[in-house]
């Protein structure tokens, strides 16, 4: 359910379209967010969901109309979470370094400031890393990597956030924390475009879902739109994402048989 006292923007996707070479990425793609609410993206691999959002983030030259309405007078914190984090895993580079080099403009080899380190250790005690701070990054778990991420998504406090495959490498604790986030996110105000392959924990945690390949094929609650005759429309033009296709079957045990 959207907060009431929403701090996060509405956002309004008007006729985009995205034409990369001689292959349309996205066509004609509408629909809107509301504000202070959990709002997914599901669909197959090269649907245009990650194109989508760096449109939203501006890094994709697009056509048509992407709007954000903040409820104040000033733009508020956008934080990004992508799929994962592009690094030389034989750098020597601590949980710290990393934190700081995504959350503050002062370099990180000057070390932390006393207010960021605070910070970072409070994100970090969210996600369940305050005790490996000083842990190489090369030497964490895929899972405790994206715990990373999420946890430098916090710093500063956001208004939007734009997820994309959180959960990809996360373990059942590490989905747990995630979805504590996506409440407190809720709770709070704060907007949420949240692109998933796991159907179930979209039913579980979205507050509404656009499904999308290349174009807009259903929008609207989740209880409503992922229904067989939907998913089946969604993802049977091509090969479906292995996740999704165990979510989708674990949500309706006789649904995807004709789906490989």
């Amino acid at each position: 359910m959207t907060s009431f006292s929403a701090t996060g923007p509405a956002l309004a996707f008007d006729a985009v379209s995205l034409t990369l070479g001689r292959t349309d990425i996205l066509q004609n793609v509408s629909f809107a967010v509301a504000p202070g609410s959990v709002h997914a993206l599901v669909g197959p691999n090269g649907g245009g969901k990650t194109s989508l959002v760096r449109t939203l983030l501006g890094q994709t030259p697009h056509n048509g109309t992407l709007s954000l309405r903040w409820p104040g007078s000033e733009a508020g914190v956008i934080a990004y979470v992508p799929q994962a984090l592009d690094f030389d895993r034989g750098l020597p580079m601590t949980v710290d370094d990393v934190m700081a080099a995504m959350t503050q403009r002062r370099p990180a080899f000057l070390g932390l400031s006393p207010r960021r380190a605070r910070e970072i250790g409070e994100a970090l005690a969210r996600v369940g890393l305050k005790d490996k701070r000083r842990r190489r990054m090369g030497a964490l778990s895929g899972g405790e990597r994206q715990r990373v991420l999420l946890a430098q998504a916090l710093i500063p406090r956001p208004d939007l956030v734009v997820l994309d495959e959180p959960m990809s490498a996360l373990d059942e604790p590490g989905a747990r924390i995630f979805a504590d986030l996506l409440a407190s996110w809720r709770a709070s105000g704060t907007t949420v475009l949240w692109i998933e392959h796991d159907l179930a924990a979209v039913t579980r945690w979205a507050d509404r879902v656009t499904g999308l390949n290349r174009h807009i094929l259903f929008d609207g609650r989740p209880a409503d739109m992922l229904t067989p005759e939907r998913l089946l429309g969604l993802f049977s033009s091509q090969a479906a994402p292995a996740a999704a296709v165990k979510a989708a079957r674990d949500l309706y045990p006789d649904l995807l048989e004709e789906v490989q």
